[in-house]
């Protein structure tokens, strides 16, 4: 039975929205950014004391890969209930739980209190937020892609993606800030917990806003849809999860390769660059904070562009300007950075960001773009989500690791070109999905064939 193309979102509402995404997947990843950026400045001090300097990274940035090993959990469970039970009851869920986790964090006692207890109580609450994130961004960018039009969903939904430079802003910014008003030993001693315990507060903000907006029209269509079949014909929906796997694990290896560059170069770039730049090249903290800064609000502004961008050429083209660029980016980064000049460190950082702009700001519509509307939630989290547990979340760890085992940084940017590469496979081995109604995208055409509109 072929899906009725539901109505356009009035552009008021469609903004409203937006800002809905956006605010809270600031929020969101606010809190998991700020946990990297204390893993490689304090909480080797706080929670790892008894071993060495480095080594002690490399056991806080073990915490902050545990998150992401609870990504895809959150992925399955978040996406089984969105794609039951709608997209907004998830997504206020997702950030309660967040906001929760991140808020204790900053309550948490340290080694020198509770000994072994504090590492492990990190540990747990370092779990929930990767839960709560895993469900999060499916969600987030699903909402602004069913509202809006097929012609401008590039761009729209570019900009719950800018919730990742945003809260890396705003988790940065409160970090510097708080570096450069206090003594170091009042930061490691209490100044480290601000930021932590003001998540408190920008939770109530966002969940004010998205109890305002509306649940997704082709989602609540093809509840509809579902419903009739069922009343006709006494046909019951397969779960998520399996219809996924049986006629989408395609799109989701696509997804999870079209990660690798994005997510491996994204934490590179911005949460091990503070351990480089501070241990290999000689750079203060502050200086790092601050490059990482600058650069995050130059991320910020460029994916909107790059979105558009992806509306008028297509996804892929843009998509691979960012794999290509960011390989051939990884020579020169580092480079820049053993100069030991601000200046070259900031250009170092900005470049890689803009070209990972590039595959982050198309990601959104183009996830969404390969799954049907009953399993779109299920298969873009699935896609996006595990393929973290083998990119984001030892990126750090591996980097920390070679710079530790071979003393130069020549491994760790071949290592971000063989993702790069797989990445380039990836997106060649995807078809084009610009332009696609999602309403018509049907259960049984992954996007490595053509759609045919009987849902």
């Amino acid at each position: 039975m072929a899906a009725a193309t539901t109505a356009p979102t009035p552009p008021g509402s469609l903004k409203r929205i937006v800002a809905a995404s956006l605010i809270g997947t600031t929020i969101e990843w606010y809190d998991f950014f700020l946990y990297g950026s204390a893993a490689a400045l304090v909480f080797n001090k706080l929670f790892f004391p008894e071993s060495d300097p480095l080594v002690g990274t490399l056991l806080s940035f073990l915490t902050y890969a545990v998150g992401f090993a609870a990504r895809p959990l959150g992925a399955l469970v978040f996406g089984h209930y969105g794609d039951r039970l709608g997209r907004k009851k998830l997504l206020v869920l997702s950030l309660l739980l967040m906001g929760g986790a991140t808020f204790a964090i900053g309550l948490l006692p340290t080694h020198a209190t509770v000994g072994s207890a504090a590492p492990l109580l990190l540990t747990a609450l370092r779990l929930v937020q990767g839960f709560a994130l895993g469900g999060e961004w499916g969600g987030a960018v699903l909402l602004v892609s069913e509202h809006g039009d097929a012609k401008r969903r590039g761009f729209w939904a570019s900009w719950p993606q800018t919730g990742a430079p945003a809260g890396q802003l705003l988790a940065t910014g409160v970090l510097s800030a708080l570096t450069a008003l206090l003594s170091e030993s009042a930061f490691v001693s209490w100044g480290w917990r601000i930021p932590f315990l003001l998540s408190g507060v920008l939770v109530i903000v966002g969940l004010w806003i998205r109890l305002s907006v509306d649940e997704s029209p082709v989602f609540k269509a093809a509840l509809a849809a579902a419903a009739e079949r069922k009343a006709a014909a006494g046909v019951v929906e397969k779960m998520p999860l399996v219809a996924v796997l049986r006629h989408h694990w395609r799109d989701v290896l696509v997804a999870m390769g079209a990660r690798m560059a994005e997510n491996i170069s994204y934490y590179v770039i911005t949460a091990f660059i503070l351990v480089y730049a501070t241990t290999s090249a000689g750079l203060s903290k502050q200086t790092a904070l601050n490059a990482v800064l600058i650069a995050s609000a130059v991320h910020f502004a460029v994916i909107p562009a790059w979105g558009a961008l992806s509306d008028r050429i297509g996804r892929r083209p843009v998509y691979l300007i960012g794999a290509v660029g960011v390989g051939a980016w990884m020579f020169p980064f580092f480079a820049l950075i053993d100069s030991g000049s601000f200046g070259a460190l900031l250009l170092a950082v900005t470049v890689g960001l803009v070209l990972h702009g590039a595959m982050y700001a198309p990601q959104a519509a183009f996830f969404s773009e390969m799954f049907a509307t009953r399993m779109r939630y299920s298969g873009a989290s699935i896609g996006a989500q595990f393929s973290s547990v083998a990119a984001g979340a030892p990126a750090p760890l591996i980097a920390t690791a070679l710079l530790a085992d071979y003393g130069s940084s020549t491994p760790i940017a071949l290592y971000v070109i063989a993702a790069a590469l797989l990445t380039v496979v990836a997106i060649a081995c995807a078809r084009e999905t610009r332009n696609l109604d999602l309403a018509e995208v049907a259960e049984d055409a992954p996007a490595t064939a053509p759609v045919r509109a009987d849902v």
